[in-house]
């Protein structure tokens, strides 16, 4: 699906060049060299509890967001992008312009570009999460620097430990000499639609923006791939807060701004934030250089629409049709065909909320599946 037709994009605002560059649960256990007791939570539970009754939404979101501000942070990189000389590159009229240059190919050159997004500090020492699109370089650049900044606008220089770019997860590091404000990663399995949330990010530059609103749906399949189990808010988010936390009423990190859907490209109120439960485990992994494994069929699937579903006999919004299989690839291998229809695996039925792609990919490579 191609995502960009319906709107569907990252949230990173990108500055430079001569017009914008549109580039685009369980807590996460990790060892620090500071004191045990300086390592308290931003969100730690006794302290949500003296500013939040468990009730509901407070009457005013000041003292949540006074407390969890401190470990929001902007993120800006520094690329150096290659621009060709010749203004027709890719059209008809290059091979015109290159003649009229005396025959000589233009040499390309190189322009300095920067980029902001959000992130969230999790760790005391310093560990960063973010959107792996916010910090990945364009296909025609190279990555020079990552800068984060603070909320009282302190700066550190970031190194980037680890991204994935299937689950459009990152992790930093940034240090310094005393203990960072962090905040940590809740259970985003409890999240219902009609819960309240705030966002905190960097939208179009303004830092430590803060926006309120509700949890619009779980397990959203927005059409993004593997891990397209998204939370939907209506919290307003825009360019720039790409990485950024969406917290609950307790101050639990339930999900990481990722994406909006928007004809304007401004917020429209429909925002997806990538769970928690899905991006803890893979933060982990990342922090602890651990590969990231998934599992791959080697087939092209769409829906069972609801024609085929009733010819089939097949309730409605179950299953995959698939359309081609890959030569000599898993699916191929167990005897999969197009034209077949997949409707579990492992046990697990294939709907619009639990899609194949996400169930296969959480399938470990070479583990046996029916």
């Amino acid at each position: 699906m191609n995502l960009n037709r319906r709107g569907f994009e990252p949230v990173r605002y990108v500055y430079g060049l001569t017009s914008a560059l549109l580039i685009g649960g369980a807590a996460v256990s990790l060892t620090t060299g500071f004191p045990a007791g300086a390592q308290v939570a931003q969100n730690d539970e006794g302290r949500m509890q003296e500013i939040v009754p468990r009730a509901g939404a407070p009457a005013s979101f000041a003292d949540l967001t006074e407390q969890l501000q401190p470990a929001v942070v902007n993120i800006a990189t520094r690329q150096r992008v290659e621009v060709n000389r010749n203004p027709f590159n890719g059209t008809p009229f290059a091979d015109l312009f290159n003649r009229r240059n005396r025959g000589q190919q233009a040499e390309p050159q190189t322009r300095e570009a920067q980029s902001l997004g959000s992130g969230f500090i999790i760790s005391a020492d310093g560990y960063v999460v973010t959107n792996n699109h916010v910090v990945a370089p364009d296909n025609r650049a190279t990555l020079e620097e990552i800068t984060v900044t603070m909320p009282d606008g302190t700066e550190y220089e970031a190194e980037l430990i680890g991204s994935d770019a299937a689950s459009d997860l990152a992790v930093l590091k940034v240090n310094r000499g005393q203990p960072f404000p962090f905040v940590q990663f809740g259970d985003s399995n409890g999240v219902r639609a009609g819960d309240w949330v705030i966002a905190i990010g960097n939208p179009f530059g303004l830092g430590g923006t803060v926006t309120s609103g509700i949890v619009s749906a779980v397990l959203r399949n927005a059409g993004g791939g593997a891990y397209n189990r998204y939370i939907q808010t209506d919290a307003s988010i825009n360019r720039g807060n790409s990485g950024g936390p969406l917290f609950d009423m307790q101050g639990n990190v339930i999900g990481v701004n990722n994406a909006i859907i928007s004809p304007t490209g401004g917020s429209v109120g429909i925002g997806f934030a990538i769970p928690a439960d899905v991006a803890a485990p893979i933060i982990d992994k990342l922090i602890s250089g651990v590969e990231i494994e998934r599992g791959f069929l080697g087939v092209s699937i769409q829906p069972v629409n609801d024609d085929l579903a009733d010819s089939l006999g097949l309730p409605r919004n179950r299953g995959e049709f698939v359309q081609i299989v890959q030569e000599d690839g898993a699916a191929d291998r167990a005897g999969i065909q197009p034209g077949d229809v997949v409707i579990a695996i492992d046990g697990k039925t294939v709907t619009s909320e639990q899609t194949l792609s996400f169930l296969v990919a959480n399938i470990a490579p070479g583990r046996l599946s029916s």
